[in-house]
């Protein structure tokens, strides 16, 4: 995806290592339940941030943002769940939840500024 948007493009990657993550545990691990929430939760931060992108109001843009927030908080929790749970190894878990904890920050400072621009 060839954007100028970073915070879309950040997480565009992030979907696809998500999409990656989720082919390989149901290949190796055949595991479907929770590699599956991992999996919706990991690709709609980038849908809702594009979303977001053709906001009609800041309200919507602030809702679509807040989602996306959201979701970068629950994958976290699905990556620690499949890892402590020895569906994925600690050092892939490790490197994808700090990439949804950036996504996160980034997220949390555009909702900061929003609400202030209000």
């Amino acid at each position: 995806m060839k954007n100028k948007n970073p915070l879309l493009e950040k997480s565009y990657d992030f979907a696809l290592q998500t999409v990656s993550l989720y082919k390989h545990i149901v290949a190796s691990k055949k595991e479907f339940v929770l590699s599956k929430q991992m999996l919706r939760s990991g690709t709609s931060i980038g849908a809702n941030i594009s979303e977001a992108n053709g906001a009609i109001s800041t309200a919507d843009f602030s809702a679509k943002i807040s989602i996306a927030y959201k979701e970068s908080l629950e994958v976290k929790y699905w990556l620690s769940l499949l890892t402590d749970s020895d569906y994925i190894p600690k050092s892939k878990s490790a490197t994808l939840i700090s990439k949804a904890d950036e996504l996160s920050k980034i997220m949390f400072s555009i909702l900061k500024t929003t609400k202030r621009a209000k």
